[in-house]
């Protein structure tokens, strides 16, 4: 197979789709994922098969567990991937929205209107699910899909991709809406993010050493995050319950996750009163403790282990937790400046004042008051579902749902103005 010919035609496809499906109306749009929800749960048994021929090359090729798990589809994660679809279905379609429309001493009436970003181009490792949850997305918003998943997943993301094409079909939509790219060649992926005439957008999913890759060769923008290194601040004022409970929440609730607590913050007047407690309930859960002096000091008792400059950015997505105690807002923001990664941050308080400086202050895509790192995700900040998270600043940031798959144009309405 020539990869660059192959590319070149998913590419002009892809855009010629795009174009067609601006045309398309939301009930069209939503037939069509409905459509296939429907393939997905009536096609179950051949995506098993399917997938058990890419767990069984993966376990021939030494995949560790973890990644065998996140390779493995079943009943319940085919009937979950289905029920993601019927509910972005079920979500607002952003496309053609018009906002801040105002009148202009000229006379015309001006404001924006949401549109599609035309082609998105997905590269993600692993999970088959993602091929579903990334179509639906793209498609709801508008966009054409090219999504290139891991080799490991080749038969079951073929697989799903025929559901795909044949819910296309049924609702009157072009097939080339998504293209789930048929060749395992790495070269498919170079060419896939220098296609700056057919792909307007690249999303990587997966470890930091493919979006590191990802984004140091594209020549296509690229919405990424690299790594989630999140802090919680636990300040002089706040509520002892409150603080142990949410720091505890941030680290626990999972660890192989990029919105999880690494790097434990806390006010030298409160440590005394909330970290020996906290302590406890960590090494209840065997998190490992990398503590600094100061809370090493505190936990003289407990078995820790010393801190080291590395371990400040570092995302473990895993049972370890480092611990610096601080003294005030204004030293822990700036450690937050120095190592935050730009995903999460959270301030926990009883001062309004301290509160309002942390939200100005840091620059994170989400920051938080009295509340677990742990809700910053799409589905709960009320979009629905995502396609990842977006540390960048340009052209979305945070939870990337339908809205951070579109962009906006202005819009000018006028009445044979001219202007002199």
């Amino acid at each position: 197979m020539d990869i660059k010919q192959y590319m070149t035609e998913v590419g002009q496809r892809a855009r010629q789709a795009s174009r067609a499906l601006v045309k398309a109306s939301s009930n069209k749009k939503n037939s069509a994922l409905l459509a296939i929800a429907d393939l997905l749960e009536s096609s179950m048994t051949s995506l098993i098969d399917a997938n058990d021929k890419d767990l069984k090359a993966g376990k021939e090729r030494g995949l560790d567990d973890a990644l065998l798990d996140r390779l493995a589809l079943n009943k319940e994660r085919i009937q979950g991937m289905a029920e993601g679809l019927r509910q972005i279905a079920a979500l607002p379609d952003p496309v053609g929205e018009i906002s801040d429309m105002n009148y202009q001493p000229s006379g015309l009436q001006i404001g924006k209107m949401r549109v599609p970003l035309g082609v998105i181009g997905i590269i993600y490792e692993s999970r088959p699910n993602v091929t579903a949850d990334a179509a639906a997305l793209c498609m709801k918003s508008g966009n054409a899909a090219i999504l290139r998943g891991g080799s490991e997943a080749i038969n079951s993301n073929q697989a799903i991709a025929a559901c795909i094409k044949q819910g296309l079909e049924q609702a009157g939509l072009p097939t080339d809406v998504v293209q789930v790219i048929e060749t395992t060649d790495r070269e498919a992926v170079g060419e896939l993010i220098t296609m700056q005439q057919y792909v307007d957008v690249i999303i990587p999913r997966g470890g930091k050493g493919l979006i590191e890759r990802i984004s140091g060769n594209a020549r296509v923008p690229v919405i990424k995050h690299l790594n989630g290194i999140c802090h919680v601040y636990i300040d002089a004022t706040a509520d002892r319950q409150k603080a142990i409970d949410i720091a505890y929440n941030a680290k626990t609730h999972r660890y192989g996750v990029c919105n999880a607590m690494e790097t434990l913050l806390i006010d030298a007047a409160a440590v005394d009163d909330i970290l020996p407690e906290l302590a406890q309930k960590y090494a209840q859960e065997g998190v490992e403790l990398r503590c600094c002096e100061r809370s090493a000091a505190v936990l003289s008792e407990q078995s820790v282990v010393a801190a080291t400059e590395e371990d400040w950015d570092t995302e473990y997505l895993a049972p370890i937790l480092s611990i610096r105690v601080v003294d005030g807002i204004d030293v822990a923001i700036e450690h937050i400046f120095e190592h935050s990664s730009g995903h999460t941050e959270s301030i926990i308080t009883e001062n309004y004042t301290l509160a309002r400086q942390f939200l100005a202050e840091v620059d994170s895509s989400s920051v938080m008051v009295n509340a677990s790192t742990r809700f910053a995700d799409g589905f709960e900040y009320g979009l629905g579902a995502e396609i990842g998270i977006s540390t960048d600043k340009i052209h979305t940031r945070g939870p990337v749902g339908l809205e951070g798959l579109t962009s906006q144009k202005y819009i000018v309405l006028g009445d044979g103005h001219i202007r002199g």
